[in-house]
């Protein structure tokens, strides 16, 4: 029996396209250009899923979700927006949409999601919508590129689970940020969010910081003291750089996680553990396993829902939102208003960024401290990344300035490895130089030809399809290589 989809676009060739493609699939599709005509139909018991756009011209999409769940709660709803940001993602969860679809998107991920909706059950979020309201403003994950887009999605959905997130990316990238989010959503909000780095603690002490300890226990243990369990009961424990946690403590944290429940070094009355575990890594923990440093059983128990991080290289197309974001928040605190000029940008995105999203905040917060001009450009940028150095080298060997792509490839490698010292890098270097090279090599076939897709195909050596593939997904902007009319 052939399902219905209830779709709804204010734009007449979104609307055609998505039509077409959902009655190719053998859907019968009802689509409408205003909320009111939708809410009449899923009023009225049309439909079998519901595909909307948020902003629609009478009314937003995210106001008519509740009224929808309320006449028929077990009617899937996918929202779809080009204003991608997180708080896109949690408010669609929050409203109780089954997903969101972050504009533009794949025709195949959209048929993907409808069938996936028609097959599950919808979870509600509870999400408090006047907080998002309050906080959106101040969230602090910035981006719309793909992998992005994805982070936030498994944000939304993980608001409602106690279920333990080991998140893992390079130094810099934000990891006790999505961490905060996640507590900041979740049912725990209202509880604290504790904070413990493995890596800024003595190895003796991280039992004791960790469980906490009674009075006596050992040396200088002169009072009973609240370990971070015990502080963070009701809420989130955030356990940083747990690959640096020694094996003692490791085998403690495992009984905590098996058990549900804890006692103080020194202590005999096991205390409830009631809080949710989320740890966070720059290390590649299954070379710890393969070392013999680091507990595979408890990596299986930590490693439930994983979340990778992406390094700020691998989403220059981000670089401009985020100094936008950090701009303002240079503002806030008293400084005066700059902004980077389209020179300066293009100058940041060819930077590779070995201190991520940490290292583009103290540029831009310096610059917006010590630069007169109002507005900054390339010079300005380039000088600050030079000074930023310590080996005075040039922040990147470009092409043109006297180095071969060989030679190229093996200062960023250098470069690469060095930033990790004096641990190795995770695994998969040949894939990561690939894609580095990949991405402005198809950028660059493409402004060739003015955009020309299948002419840049035939540049590269490679059909049409594969180019179209890889331009999506590399996260390649290709209106910007465009000749104009």
């Amino acid at each position: 029996m052939s399902r219905t989809v209830l779709l709804a676009d204010d734009d007449d060739a979104i609307r055609t396209v998505l039509t077409q493609a959902l009655m190719r699939a053998g859907y019968e599709v009802r689509s409408s250009g205003t909320a009111a005509m939708l809410w009449r139909a899923v009023a009225a018991g049309e439909g079998d899923v519901v595909v909307s756009d948020v902003v629609l011209p009478d009314e937003n999409a995210f106001e008519l979700l509740p009224r929808m769940k309320k006449v028929r709660p077990d009617l899937p709803v996918i929202v779809m927006s080009a204003k991608n940001t997180i708080m896109t993602a949690i408010t669609a969860a929050e409203r109780g949409a089954f997903d969101y679809l972050p504009k533009p998107f794949d025709l195949n991920e959209l048929l993907n999601l409808v069938g996936k909706a028609l097959e599950q059950a919808p979870k509600a979020n509870v999400v408090s919508a006047a907080r998002l309201a309050q906080q959106s403003e101040r969230l602090p994950l910035i981006g719309r590129s793909p992998v992005m887009q994805e982070i936030y999605r498994i944000i939304a959905r993980m608001t409602q689970t106690d279920l333990t997130v080991m998140i893992s990316g390079e130094s810099g990238t934000g990891k006790e940020l999505v961490a905060r989010a996640l507590h900041d959503y979740s049912k725990r909000r209202r509880g604290p969010f504790v904070a413990i780095n493995m890596a800024a603690i003595p190895r003796e002490l991280i039992e004791s910081e960790l469980f906490g300890h009674e009075k006596g226990s050992f040396t200088g243990a002169t009072q009973r003291y609240a370990g971070k369990f015990e502080q963070a009961q009701g809420g989130t424990l955030f356990l940083d750089e747990i690959g640096d946690m020694p094996m003692e403590a490791q085998t403690r944290l495992l009984r905590v996680l098996q058990q549900g429940e804890f006692t103080l070094v020194g202590g005999r009355v096991p205390v409830k553990a009631n809080v949710r575990i989320i740890a966070a890594t720059h290390r590649d923990l299954r070379g710890l396993i393969a070392q013999g440093t680091f507990r595979e059983d408890l990596y299986f128990r930590l490693n439930v829902v994983p979340v990778r991080l992406p390094p700020l290289r691998e989403r220059l197309e981000d670089i401009e939102d985020l100094v936008a974001h950090f701009l303002d928040q240079a503002v806030a605190r008293g400084l005066p208003r700059k902004t980077f000029d389209r020179d300066a940008i293009e100058r940041l995105k060819r930077y590779r960024w070995p201190g991520n999203v940490r290292e583009l905040e103290n540029l831009v917060q310096r610059i917006s401290a010590v630069y007169v001009e109002d507005v900054v450009g390339a010079d300005a940028v380039e000088a600050e990344l030079r000074s930023a150095r310590t080996d005075g080298e040039p922040p990147m060997a470009e092409a043109g300035e006297g180095m071969n792509l060989s030679a190229f490839a093996e200062n960023w490698l250098r470069r690469y490895f060095a930033s990790f010292e004096p641990e190795l890098p995770p695994p998969g270097v040949h894939l990561r130089v690939i894609r580095e090279v990949e991405a402005p090599t198809i950028l660059a076939a493409l402004v060739a030809t003015g955009g020309n897709q299948l002419k840049a195909a035939e540049l590269l050596g490679i059909n049409r399809n594969t180019l179209r593939t890889r331009i999506r997904d590399l996260g390649i902007n290709t209106r910007q290589t465009r000749r104009p009319a």
